[in-house]
């Protein structure tokens, strides 16, 4: 019976494979105007695309996002979740099985995938992407090791599946919010990962077709993993998208068929979220830049790597406070603060009360207010500032009574290309001190240098493994292009 769901060199034709112009999702009516579905013409750009068609600045890009990930990863490797999925992963080996980083054991990809995200994404210190839907693109990356490492990829093989993955959830991401609609953002990184896996796994366009299927029938996230108090799923959630991303793709290597058409069906994707993807299926061409001037699959490049470990929103607030910070000196000297920010900032991070009395890491890193406020006090966001004794301090919940949110029309039509802050402090003498942020450090229109991004990366690395075996992870990646294979980078970063 699969058979009959498969092109063949004979001419058979999967019934996904053509779509009717006119398609119809509720009706299914039937057009001698053909077109593909968008699985398919994913399915097909992923195939085509090359090492070769990448530019220079996107394959730097992919290894900086690499260190900055791995630095991530190995900062948050002892925090409790990711203790919690590595335990679970460890109690399971697998032949041509996957590396879970900071660790020699393999593991099934899709659970090392599992693990490894967790780390990666946990501080919420890892890269973002703003648009109608925000993402964390580099929590794809969790999956391109597993399934590279599995397969034997080589370095550039790693490279290309990264840039692919960057491109797809970035690109869906522009075409429509769906957390609005209760869905989380990691909906979109089934499919991305799916996509990155198959392409390291060399599936033809068929297979690949049916790997996007299989992901998207059991894609959907609740958003309520980002609203109220929030839990460990915060941090885990991208990296559920990722194992069940690689699983998708091993089923559809094994010859596993997924219902179709995914997006436009009866009771596919848009009509199910009800969002439509518009003309998603027109940018994915090889021949169009994701960013003008640097070639196909360069939307990594519109992304921006966050230079302090909290809510990305928060990072043009933290930078504006510190920057007050060291006028006023004395923080007890600081009667009130006032913030104006954006919808999405408010909506995401400083609206819930929950905000104002963080009691878990995850709500703490997820308030506009606690943030602003902690980095006027300490002088510093560090991870030290989000540890319970100090987002719980009584002193601090005492002082965010005092810390207000208003909303600002203008800095809202400037996002997401902006992503501004206004911070006032008004000091007990009566003096008022202002400062706006418009493009954070790290931001795509403000971005990091190699050496600031080797700094982040040691803070967080060298304090485990010491600066020798820091800089010997970094060299690795810088050299990630000339690599045969991805193992030698995962083994450098052996946790002792």
């Amino acid at each position: 019976m699969a058979s009959r769901h498969r092109q063949h060199a004979g001419g058979v034709r999967s019934p996904e494979q053509n779509l009717p112009l006119e398609y119809s999702s509720t009706d299914c009516r039937l057009d001698f105007h053909m077109t593909k579905s968008l699985a398919h013409t994913l399915a097909e750009y992923a195939c085509s695309l090359r090492f070769e068609d990448l530019s220079k600045d996107t394959v730097h890009e992919v290894k900086r996002r690499v260190i900055d990930s791995i630095g991530c990863a190995l900062g948050a490797w002892n925090e409790e979740p990711c203790v919690m999925a590595r335990k679970v992963a460890s109690e399971f080996s697998a032949k041509n099985g996957s590396t879970i980083i900071g660790t020699n054991h393999k593991a099934p990809p899709d659970w090392a995938a599992f693990a490894t995200g967790c780390c990666i994404r946990y501080f919420d210190y890892n890269d973002t992407y703003l648009s109608k839907e925000p993402a964390h693109p580099s929590d794809n990356l969790s999956a391109v090791f597993a399934v590279g490492e599995s397969v034997g990829a080589s370095g550039r093989e790693i490279i290309t599946a990264a840039a692919l993955a960057y491109e797809v959830q970035c690109r869906l991401c522009d075409a429509a919010s769906i957390r609005a609609r209760g869905w989380d953002h990691p909906t979109y990184g089934a499919f991305s990962t799916a996509l990155a896996a198959a392409k390291l796994m060399k599936l033809d366009v068929d297979l690949t077709r049916h790997a996007v299927n299989i992901a998207g029938v059991n894609c959907a996230a609740f958003r309520q993993a980002r609203v109220g108090e929030l839990s460990h799923w915060k941090g885990v959630a991208f990296a559920n998208a990722a194992r069940h991303g690689v699983y998708a793709a091993l089923l559809a290597r094994a010859g596993m068929t997924g219902p179709a058409p995914i997006f436009e069906g009866q009771m596919g994707f848009e009509k199910e979220l009800g969002v439509s993807l518009g003309n998603v299926a027109e940018v994915f061409d090889i021949r169009r830049e994701g960013m003008a001037g640097k070639g196909p699959a360069s939307m990594i490049l519109n992304t921006s790597i966050k230079y302090w470990p909290a809510e990305y929103h928060s990072q043009s607030a933290i930078e504006a406070a510190l920057f007050l910070r060291k006028e006023i000196v004395d923080p007890a000297k600081i009667q009130s603060v006032r913030i104006e920010s954006h919808d999405a900032s408010v909506d995401i991070i400083g609206s819930e009360p929950e905000k104002w009395k963080p009691e878990t890491r995850e709500t703490a890193d997820h308030s506009l207010p606690y943030i602003t406020a902690i980095a006027l006090i300490d002088g510093e966001v560090t991870e030290k500032q989000f540890q319970p004794e100090r987002f719980m301090d009584p002193t601090i919940w005492k002082f965010l009574e005092n810390v207000t949110v208003q909303r600002n029309e203008e800095l809202t039509s400037l996002y997401a290309k902006a992503v501004a802050n206004i911070v006032h402090v008004t000091l007990q003498d009566g003096r008022e001190l202002t400062k706006r942020v418009d493009y954070p450090l790290g931001n795509a229109f403000n971005p990091v240098t190699d050496e600031q991004l080797v700094g982040k990366f040691n803070s967080l690395v060298v304090p485990e493994l010491g600066e020798q075996r820091a800089k010997a992870i970094v060299d690795l990646a810088w050299k990630l292009d000339a690599a045969a294979k991805v193992d030698d980078l995962l083994a450098a970063c052996v946790m002792k």
